[in-house]
């Protein structure tokens, strides 16, 4: 239930990025939301709210709450990974391919957290597994080609569509290295380092290539739901799920954010969503249902 609700508010903030890519640069969009997003982590992290979080979220009590110099590495790296190089990776490679392709490309993800957690964290996969998985990328590719796979053409901007594989493969290794920092107790404090990182490397390649940060004001709702609840939110959740079911799982799940970004470009941006799309949903959810179902 984490990594979907996680998964739901990657959703939202593909169409609420593309409104405000209209008027704003990318790397400015990156910058501005991950800088937000852990100002909002360090303010809940200093209220009340903080011990009612994190005794949720660890009800038996089993979390280390010491964290060690090589986790604050790990931390570093996986911010650097996530919240910088991927980023810039992909848009620089969504530049040079279509939107379909890198949309297609970007699964690619599962597949690298599921090898990356076989061979470092011995986890296993069983025959319905892969069956659930194979669903859940069926219907992400669906809904990505609007049915209309004749449109993917993988021979072509080769360069473009191996900076976006890059960048899968960035997300994927920082899915499951986070996998090191999910036993530790303080998520908050973690998520919001980490946040902190990333908006503070895209805010100085924003002023290494001269850019401003400013951006005009009505796009203010746009940043703080983005940075509050895919960012903030998500990385809680994230951090959360990897601690109970691991790297595979929560990879496996992340095909997900497709089924919900259509979703709310129906609602937001009144873009279709018909029949191959409640097809595609079901087929997803039938996905889940096989990979759950004990």
């Amino acid at each position: 239930m984490s990594v979907i609700l996680a998964t739901i508010f990657f959703g939202l903030s593909a169409p609420l990025n593309k409104i405000m890519v209209s008027e704003m640069d990318p790397i400015q969009i990156g910058a501005l939301t991950y800088f937000i997003a852990g100002i909002f982590l360090l303010v809940v992290r200093q209220s009340p709210l903080k011990n009612f979080i994190l005794d949720m979220l660890d009800r038996e009590n089993d979390a280390e709450v010491s964290i060690k110099p090589s986790d604050y590495l790990i931390l570093a790296v996986t911010a650097i990974l996530s919240s910088a190089a991927a980023p810039l990776l992909f848009l620089r490679g969504l530049s040079e391919t279509s939107a379909v392709n890198a949309a297609l490309l970007l699964n690619v993800e599962v597949f690298f957290i599921i090898l990356l957690g076989l061979a470092i964290f011995n986890e296993s996969l069983k025959l319905k597994d892969t069956i659930g998985i194979f669903l859940l990328i069926t219907g992400a590719f669906s809904i990505a080609t609007n049915g209309e796979f004749q449109h993917i053409i993988l021979t072509q901007n080769i360069r473009g569509n191996l900076l976006v594989i890059g960048a899968a493969f960035f997300w994927s290794l920082d899915t499951v290295l986070s996998k090191f920092l999910s036993k530790k107790r303080d998520l908050i404090g973690i998520s919001a380092i980490k946040s902190f990182i990333g908006g503070l490397i895209l805010m100085l390649i924003l002023l290494a290539l001269n850019m401003s940060l400013s951006f005009p004001f009505e796009m203010l709702p746009f940043l703080f739901s983005v940075s509050i609840f895919s960012i903030g939110c998500a990385f809680i959740l994230i951090y959360f799920a990897l601690r109970e079911i691991g790297s595979t799982r929560v990879g496996s799940l992340f095909p997900l954010s497709s089924l919900f970004g259509a979703f709310f470009a129906f609602l937001i941006l009144r873009e279709p969503f018909g029949g191959l799309q409640i097809i595609s949903a079901f087929i997803m959810i039938l996905g889940i249902f096989i990979l759950y179902h004990k």
